[in-house]
C-alpha cells in the first residue's frame, strides 16, 4: 500500500483525527487536535503533527510532537528539544507507517532540536527494531497505572500509612477542591515553581501554559488542596475517554503540621475518577532506575507498575552535553 505524509493539520478532518485516536486502543490525550491547539498558545512550545495517510487517505498514523525550548537566548539555545507523549499512534502496529512518521520527524525537526525522546504512555515495544533503525536508543522508565472501580475500592488499595495521612489531614480541615478562578492556580503554580527549582530541577513551563490550561476546561482540571483558604497543593489533571492523568503536582508538605498535601493531591484525582465512572489513573511517569524515591512515593497508591520506557535520539551529541552539564551547574 502506498502512504504519504502531510503535515499541515489544515489538510485534515478534525473530525477524522478525534475518532481515529477516540477508536484506537492506544488512542490517549497527549495525542489529540485539542492538545494541538493548546500547544498554539503555549510560550516557547511548538506543535508538530504528522499524519501517514494512506492510498485512499484515510489516517493510518498519527504523531503529535512539541518542540521545547526556554526563556532567554543562551538557555533556549542549549535547551531546545522534541518531546512526544504516547506517539506514534498506529493503525494494527504497521511497521512501515511508523518507519515513515519517524523519519519525516526526524527530517523536519533534526536542525531544530538537540534530541528527540519518546516518553512512552502504553507498550510500544513491538516498534523497538524501526526506533533503533532510526537512531534511537531504548531507555527504562517506570509508570503506575491504577484500575478504579468503586471509591471504597479505591481506598482500601492504598498503603495503611497513606490511608491515615488523608483521613488526618481531613480531620484537620484540608480539603480537595477544584480551581474556580486563576489566582487558585496562580497559588498552585507558585508552590510547583519552588518544587522544581529545589527539588526536581528540571524545565517548568511558563506560568501561561498554566492559565490557557484553566480557561481550556475540556483538556482537563486542577484538583486543589485548601487549608485555612490557602492553596497548599494541588494536581493538574489531563483526561480523556476513560483515563484521567497526572500531568503536573505539587504539595507544601513542610508547611503544615499534620496535613500530607503530596498525598492529598494524588488522591484528589483517583477520588474523582471513582467518584465520576473514569476507569484509569495514569501516573505519568515514576522515574527511571535510579529515581526510587517517587517510584517508592507513588507505589502506595495502589496502581500496577509497568516499564514501558522511552526512546532517545540525540541530534546534536556536543550541545547535548553541553547541556546536561550546564543543567548541572545551574542546579548544583
Amino acid at each position: 500500500m502506498n502512504y504519504k505524509i502531510v503535515s499541515n493539520t489544515s489538510e485534515i478532518d478534525k473530525k477524522a483525527w478525534t475518532e481515529f485516536i477516540t477508536q484506537h486502543p492506544n488512542g490517549n490525550f497527549f495525542q489529540t487536535p485539542n492538545l494541538n491547539d493548546f500547544y498554539k498558545y503555549i510560550t516557547y512550545y511548538k506543535p508538530i503533527t504528522l499524519f501517514c495517510l494512506n492510498n485512499k487517505n484515510k489516517i493510518s498514523g498519527i504523531l503529535l510532537a512539541t518542540i521545547q525550548k526556554e526563556k532567554g537566548l543562551i538557555k533556549s539555545k542549549f535547551s531546545t528539544r522534541c518531546i512526544i507523549y504516547g506517539g506514534p499512534v498506529l493503525n494494527n502496529n504497521n511497521e512501515e507507517v511508523a518507519d515513515l512518521l519517524l523519519k519525516d520527524l526526524i527530517k523536519t525537526v533534526k536542525n531544530k532540536s538537540i534530541y528527540i525522546e519518546f516518553r512512552n504512555i502504553f507498550d510500544i515495544s513491538k516498534q523497538t527494531d524501526i526506533f533503533r533503525k532510526n537512531g534511537f536508543e531504548y531507555k527504562k522508565h517506570f509508570n503506575f497505572i491504577l484500575k478504579i472501580n468503586d471509591l471504597d475500592d479505591s481506598f482500601k488499595k492504598l498503603n495503611p500509612s497513606k490511608r491515615r495521612q488523608i483521613r488526618k489531614s481531613i480531620e484537620a480541615g484540608a480539603e480537595i477542591c477544584e480551581a474556580k478562578e486563576l489566582n487558585n492556580v496562580s497559588e498552585f503554580y507558585m508552590i510547583l515553581k519552588n518544587l522544581y527549582k529545589t527539588k526536581i530541577k528540571k524545565p517548568l513551563p511558563d506560568f501561561n501554559f498554566f492559565e490557557k490550561f484553566f480557561y481550556t476546561p475540556e483538556l482537563g482540571k486542577y484538583l486543589l488542596i485548601k487549608y485555612e483558604n490557602k492553596i497548599i497543593g494541588g494536581i493538574m489533571c489531563a483526561l480523556f475517554k476513560d483515563t484521567i492523568y497526572e500531568w503536573y503536582i505539587c504539595g507544601n508538605d513542610k508547611g503544615h503540621k499534620g496535613i500530607y498535601p503530596s498525598v492529598l493531591a494524588t488522591w484528589a484525582p483517583i477520588k474523582y475518577a471513582a467518584e465520576n465512572g473514569i476507569k484509569y489513573f495514569d501516573f505519568l511517569g515514576a522515574g527511571s532506575i535510579d529515581d526510587y524515591g517517587v517510584r517508592e512515593f507513588k507505589s502506595k497508591f495502589g496502581g500496577e507498575l509497568v516499564c514501558y520506557g522511552r526512546y532517545l535520539r540525540i541530534n546534536k551529541p556536543l550541545l547535548y552535553k553541553i547541556g546536561k552539564l550546564g543543567l548541572k551547574i545551574m542546579n548544583s
